[in-house]
């Protein structure tokens, strides 16, 4: 059986009261009382009820993260650095991946309801708004990560994902590309919003892309190797690939390396994100990078305000992506001059 905190006044010899007052850090104990009941509770394994610290208003020092996909490389960096920077705050993190599915979500809300978690962040686009107005309604802060949603009332940290989009075309058109296929997470906002700035890139030019060769996937291993080979199965290739994610863009490497298909000799292939996938791909990925470690430290932050002041105004804060230049992407202009 679990020891209580009965067992641990019962051998340190003191009150329940005074134990309590230990775990919570209040009223007046000497040193030597409070080491000895300390070291008890170290003997015994005793573990402080988070329930209870939270019913008598104290604080659980926890953070629910909610991702999509943890095997996603991004959200796994993600989690990473935000674990990193809470705790450098004290916090702990409770990890949660969806898998894209609304019962999940909605599951794992509960469960951190319950859990008393401090606060959540959100990295999960919301398929049940209700779920997320009552966190506010509960007063338990939230911060969304990586994508906003007027309808919700919260700090929000994201990536320009529209800039990020038109840097990757226009880094293609400088290289002399026009005829170009993209991959993107069409149900995900920020998929939709990096296709938007590519777009725009090549309608700046004149260009209009032909949206058959708008090809939507998951990030997701299986759905990216299907788009890979609609792309790859067609009569004409394109001379580049613009891929909304380095996962995706990975795994069109290795589909057409399959396909007897040299990288970028015979396509080109441009990524989003960043990851360590992207420095570990061969060729070394050119990709639109992600402020990782900015973004997981802001997050944090505006969580740690929402949790110490409630009631403060929200704030929106955009972090700019830059481009990171490998070899995945062929200069085609020189042979056409």
């Amino acid at each position: 059986m679990k020891p209580t905190i009965y067992d641990v006044a019962k051998e340190a010899n003191v009150s329940i009261a005074t134990v309590s007052k230990v775990i919570n850090n209040t009223g007046r104990i000497s040193e030597k009382t409070k080491n000895k009941v300390l070291e008890i509770m170290e003997e015994l394994e005793y573990q402080p009820s988070s329930l209870a610290a939270a019913l008598t208003g104290k604080k659980t020092f926890t953070i629910g993260v909610l991702v999509p996909d943890i095997a996603n490389p991004f959200f796994a960096e993600v989690a990473r650095a935000l674990e990193n920077n809470a705790r450098e705050t004290g916090y702990a993190l409770i990890l949660c991946s969806t898998d894209y599915q609304r019962e999940r979500e909605n599951d794992y809300l509960e469960l951190l309801v319950k859990k008393q978690v401090d606060g959540i962040i959100i990295a999960t686009e919301p398929k049940d708004l209700k779920k997320f107005k009552n966190l506010h309604n509960r007063n338990i802060p939230f911060v969304m990560f990586s994508f906003d949603h007027l309808a919700l009332e919260s700090n929000v940290v994201t990536t320009d994902d529209v800039k990020g989009g038109y840097l990757a075309g226009r880094y293609l058109l400088e290289k002399g590309h026009q005829n170009i296929a993209v991959i993107t997470e069409a149900e995900r906002a920020s998929g939709q919003l990096r296709l938007e700035g590519f777009k725009q890139s090549l309608v700046d030019e004149g260009i209009n892309i032909d949206n058959t060769l708008v090809i939507q996937a998951k990030s997701k291993i299986e759905e990216a190797k299907k788009a890979a080979h609609q792309i790859l199965e067609l009569d004409t290739l394109p001379t580049a690939v613009f891929a909304t994610t380095d996962l995706i863009a990975v795994v069109f490497i290795n589909e057409a390396r399959k396909a007897k298909l040299s990288i970028p000799h015979d396509i080109s292939i441009i990524g989003f994100d960043n990851t360590i996938y992207a420095e570990i791909a061969d060729p070394g990925l050119t990709t639109i990078a992600q402020p990782i470690s900015d973004l997981a430290s802001y997050a944090i932050q505006q969580l740690m305000e929402s949790i110490e002041k409630p009631g403060m105004p929200t704030h929106r804060i955009m972090l700019t992506p830059t481009l990171v230049e490998r070899e995945s992407v062929r200069n085609i202009n020189r042979y056409h001059s």
